[in-house]
């Protein structure tokens, strides 16, 4: 993945500009539900089980405050409920950028 890239808030959205010529625009809060850290997916137990807990997104979980990239592969977001653990992957956003297209 290219580390030369583009990213801003646009209104309610998450617009990427990749150095390869793809872009992406994420709704914040289809950014924010899925979030892919351990408290809001779960994580496997003993048995391999993954439950997934109750998520509570705080009064200002929707508002992204701000952004740092992770290394060459991820963007780390931090949002105004406080919550900042989720890592991003560049292939997750475009995942997501296509399911929420489709």
């Amino acid at each position: 993945m290219s580390e030369d890239m583009t990213i801003a808030v646009v209104g309610n959205e998450l617009a990427i500009a990749f150095g390869d010529g793809s872009e992406v625009f994420l709704a914040l809060d289809l950014l924010r539900r899925a979030c892919p850290c351990a408290a809001c997916q779960g994580e496997p137990d003993a048995m391999g089980r993954v439950i997934r807990p109750d998520v509570h997104i705080g009064e200002f979980g929707f508002e992204l405050r701000r952004m740092e990239k992770v290394g060459g592969y991820a963007l780390q977001l931090f949002w105004g409920d406080g919550h900042s653990t989720g890592i991003y992957s560049f292939d997750y956003l475009k995942r997501l950028a296509a399911a929420q297209s489709s």
